[in-house]
């Protein structure tokens, strides 16, 4: 399988998130992993699966994650999973970045979300089990 990993990260939390994942997909398959600047949002590398991760900020999903997805082509019924990281109270922006996708043509195939708790800075904000939790949201993903 291979798997095509975009994230955006400020203070390190979906770093730390994303390199659980592409450390849990090499048994998998192929992985490869780029920062929203790094990509090309109208060709991306082939894949089975796209994985994209971002945060929360000023109630939206970020604005490098915003726009990398709006520009977005050619991924007509490929599969995504994504992740969610916000600092919100019984609130998560995965609906929002699902629509965003699936008018793209993409299939949701996975979502989680990461509410972060006292010092974010540094990747510190994960609460205690999140390894976990992305374990079955890996699962998910690859296993439909």
């Amino acid at each position: 399988m291979k798997f095509v990993i975009v994230y955006w990260t400020r203070h390190g939390n979906n770093k730390r998130i994303v390199e659980h994942i592409e450390e849990s997909l090499q048994s998998r398959g192929e992985v490869r992993v780029f920062l929203t600047g790094e990509a090309d949002p109208t060709a991306l590398p082939p894949a089975d699966f796209y994985i994209f991760s971002s945060a929360t900020e000023a109630f939206r999903i970020q604005k490098n994650m915003r726009k990398f997805i709006k520009r977005i082509k050619g991924l007509e019924g490929k599969k995504y999973g994504i992740i969610n990281t916000h600092a919100m109270e019984n609130k998560n922006w995965l609906d929002s970045m699902e629509k965003m996708l699936s008018k793209k043509g993409m299939v949701k195939a996975a979502g989680i979300d990461f509410r972060m708790e006292g010092k974010v800075e540094g990747g510190q904000g994960l609460q205690e089990g999140w390894e976990a939790k992305l374990d079955t949201f890996i699962n998910k993903l690859v296993t439909g």
